[in-house]
């Protein structure tokens, strides 16, 4: 495939938002929605593509997958939440999303949980995922100019299809087994599934 290089440039898996960039001051939503454009723009399909809504912190914040925000501004463990909600957002459901940041949550309430390091520990992991990842799409295209070459036809096409349909493939898989590690965490009774008192 001519333009796998030009692709796996162009996807910027390789950005996160750093501790570094985020100050050690609180700030109001449009600074937060400036701070995630500026940071992953390059990597959006296309221009209309929004990275960041106010709508969309909003739904956030109404469907508690962060903790309550003070004074109309996001601290720092804030910016982490959204960050990991953005990466996460990704492959799954919101539902999904909120049981998986309802334990980082709670422990961070509790004091239980040194967020900045867990963070720092997710971006070695994500950084150590993309240069892994490169390698693999590598060796994945070389399988599918294989199978392609086997059939009667040969065509630069049929590879790009191949090429999508495998890593579809592939995504789904990784998708399906993060599902069934989300529906092992343990849940918080919902408020209408709780016993009466008396």
């Amino acid at each position: 495939m001519k333009n796998l290089d030009n692709i796996l440039g162009e996807l910027g898996i390789e950005k996160n938002i750093t501790l570094d960039d985020i100050p050690n001051i609180d700030l109001y939503m449009d600074q937060v929605i400036q701070l995630f454009e500026g940071k992953f723009d390059s990597s959006k399909r296309n221009e209309d593509e929004k990275v960041l809504t106010k709508t969309m912190i909003n739904n956030y914040a109404k469907g508690k997958l962060f903790f309550p925000i003070k004074s109309k501004k996001y601290s720092k463990e804030h910016l982490i939440l959204l960050a990991l909600i953005y990466q996460l957002k990704g492959s799954l459901s919101i539902g999904d999303v909120k049981a998986t940041l309802t334990i980082i949550n709670d422990k961070l309430l509790n004091n239980e949980l040194d967020l900045a390091q867990f963070y720092n520990s997710y971006l070695s992991l994500s950084s150590s995922n993309a240069e892994h990842f490169t390698e693999e799409i590598q060796i994945r295209a070389r399988g599918v100019k294989e199978q392609v070459a086997k059939m009667s036809s040969d065509s630069e096409e049929l590879e790009q299809v191949m090429m999508i349909a495998s890593m579809v493939n592939l995504s789904n898989m990784y998708r399906r087994a993060a599902e069934k590690m989300i529906d092992q965490l343990p849940q918080k009774e919902k408020e209408s599934d709780r016993p009466k008192g008396k």
